[in-house]
């Protein structure tokens, strides 16, 4: 299997900077056999709203990018590549993953994530992009998607793992997603049946009934005394133990898998590169070959 590196560089789904520098300065420190090419998609140039006021930042911004992306994402596919996107902040997991949908069809999806994400323009309180993307993908965010013609990602073949958020609004995000009916297992049951019971659970889950699975894989899922480079870090995180058994796990499945995100490193907060190690060895285990 041969593997497309796609740099998603926008930071504009969060009021913090820098997350748009990340994907390229861990591609540029990624050397594998296994990678067909590299493939860049910039934030366009504006000024960026972090206004407490504006409930919709960045909005039209972000959809172009998203539509970029999406569409190299399609492109790639369509080459019979695997691709791998990495971010950015994680709105951009709605141009990733609706492009892998569009393809695929009827595709399942696991995040891997400290946060829910799945506000909606109604219950967001800060307007910030990257706290929709997982909503947007299950159809419930249309002015995010108007780029995308398909299948929207069912609830019910829909996996969060790893959630442990003290947000503000986290009531709200939640009722949503029981709402919706979409699965979650939080940081409290990794600890209580193991990563390898959980996300064993989460691949059967996604991929009852469907073509396969979308995976996204933010690093603040991982203790900030490990992984520091991320823009929103919650306390209490997995350890690189349980972050690089994921990865092996995702390595050991990748003939259901049909795309996949690394998301939300940001090297303005980087500790002595330890994010950017981190990044590049969940990489490299998740594309080495099983020979």
């Amino acid at each position: 299997m041969m593997y497309n590196i796609i740099n998603a560089c926008s930071d504009l789904g969060v009021d913090v900077d820098g997350a748009n520098n990340g994907p390229l300065l861990i591609s540029k420190n990624l050397n594998n056999k296994m990678i067909n090419k590299f493939i860049t998609v910039n934030k366009v140039d504006c000024k960026k709203s972090k206004s407490i006021h504006d409930l919709k930042k960045n909005l039209n911004e972000v959809n172009i990018f998203n539509k970029e992306l999406y569409d190299k994402v399609i492109e790639t596919l369509n080459s019979k590549i695997f691709p791998i996107t990495i971010g950015g902040d994680h709105s951009i997991a709605v141009g990733s993953a609706l492009g892998s949908q569009m393809v695929n069809k009827n595709l399942g999806i696991i995040w891997i994530d400290a946060h829910l994400d799945y506000n909606t323009f109604e219950t967001t309180i800060t307007g910030n992009l990257h706290g929709l993307p997982l909503a947007a993908i299950n159809g419930l965010c249309d002015d995010l998607t108007k780029f995308h013609n398909g299948n929207f990602y069912n609830p019910k073949n829909t996996v969060i793992i790893g959630y442990r958020s003290n947000e503000l609004n986290k009531d709200k995000e939640i009722e949503n997603a029981k709402k919706a009916g979409i699965t979650i297992f939080d940081n409290n049951d990794i600890k209580k049946y193991g990563i390898e019971n959980i996300l064993n659970k989460a691949i059967d889950i996604a991929s009852n009934n469907t073509s396969g699975i979308h995976i996204s894989y933010d690093l603040d899922i991982i203790d900030k005394q490990y992984a520091p480079g991320v823009s929103v870090p919650e306390v209490d995180g997995i350890n690189l133990d349980t972050a690089y058994k994921i990865a092996e796990i995702l390595n050991n499945n990748l003939n259901i898998i049909k795309s996949l995100d690394l998301v939300e490193f940001n090297p303005n907060y980087d500790i002595n590169n330890k994010t950017l190690i981190v990044a590049l060895n969940i990489l490299n285990m998740i594309i080495k070959t099983n020979t």
